[in-house]
């Protein structure tokens, strides 16, 4: 009894801290989705008024399907990466150390307002991207603005993310480290080059990395915020081209002081979430290897 007590005690700045910070307001926030708060009255119970207003915004409509893209185009372009990387850095290569830290910056600093920065510069009009594009005579493209372009604008931001590969990067590294030599070593005597031994072996052993890293990519690419806000100046950009789901939520509810509609759309993104996680987790025994 006394050594519960004494856990107690430990365990209670961590107690107090996830249900004063996270709990409270997750509950605050699942109440002000039923209700037409503007965080300046006294809300009133509107019951389910706030979601079915969600299919009838336009806005949010657009801003779910461009954040759909985001995901749908960027997290396996940065997986594909990041695997091809470790493929390539699990080689003892001289300063293959050195590599593993050089590439895990992008994770670092990727969300970061000074890179968004760099990026806006980078796409700009009159950006390093065109005037590279100039000097090599592509003048036709040049001239695009590749931020303000509907066409193209998500997609800078799909390279933004895709340059972030680091953290999944060295997850993959370890992963491959992990897989027995033997197997490598009698594909070898079977005559198998290196591309058959990657998806007969490697490939097959890494799909549960595979599968983590997804879930977890997936999950934050959802919840992307600053690359968008800081690159259109927290406006969504030219004809809502960048207009992530977060960013709009954030503008109904800091902006426009529709709390009660802000709270209905990040409770609608985390079923959007948990939707998609319990897809794949039943889809998982498919395709995702288990040694047991």
């Amino acid at each position: 009894m006394r050594t519960q007590k004494i856990a107690f005690v430990f365990l209670a700045p961590w107690l107090i801290g996830i249900t004063a910070f996270s709990l409270a307001p997750m509950l605050m926030s699942l109440w002000f989705s039923f209700t037409n708060s503007n965080m300046f009255n006294v809300p009133d119970w509107i019951g389910f008024a706030n979601y079915t207003a969600l299919f009838k915004d336009p806005r949010f409509l657009r801003s779910l399907g461009i954040t759909a893209r985001y995901v749908l185009f960027g997290v396996p372009l940065q997986l594909g990466f990041a695997l091809f990387l470790a493929s390539i850095l699990n080689h003892k290569v001289p300063g293959f150390q050195l590599f593993r830290g050089i590439y895990y910056v992008p994770s670092l600093l990727g969300g970061s307002v000074a890179v968004a920065l760099l990026w806006r510069q980078i796409f700009g009009l009159e950006g390093i991207l065109n005037k590279g594009l100039s000097f090599l005579g592509f003048t036709r493209f040049a001239e695009v603005s590749w931020m303000n372009d509907p066409a193209t604008a998500v997609y800078t931001l799909v390279a933004l993310l895709v340059w972030q590969f680091g953290s999944c990067m060295v997850i993959f590294v370890a992963g491959i480290q992990n897989i027995p030599e033997t197997l490598y070593e009698a594909a070898e005597i079977d005559g198998a080059g290196r591309i058959a031994r990657f998806f007969s072996i490697t490939f097959p052993m890494l799909t549960p990395i595979i599968f983590f890293n997804l879930i977890m990519q997936i999950i934050s690419a959802f919840q992307a915020f600053t690359p968008a806000f800081i690159i259109s100046r927290g406006t969504g950009g030219f004809r809502d081209s960048i207009l992530f789901y977060t960013l709009y939520l954030y503008r109904q509810g800091f902006v426009e002081y529709k709390m009660g509609y802000a709270s209905a759309m990040a409770w609608f993104l985390l079923l959007i979430i948990g939707a998609i996680t319990a897809l794949l987790f039943a889809t998982s025994r498919l395709w995702v290897y288990y040694d047991e």
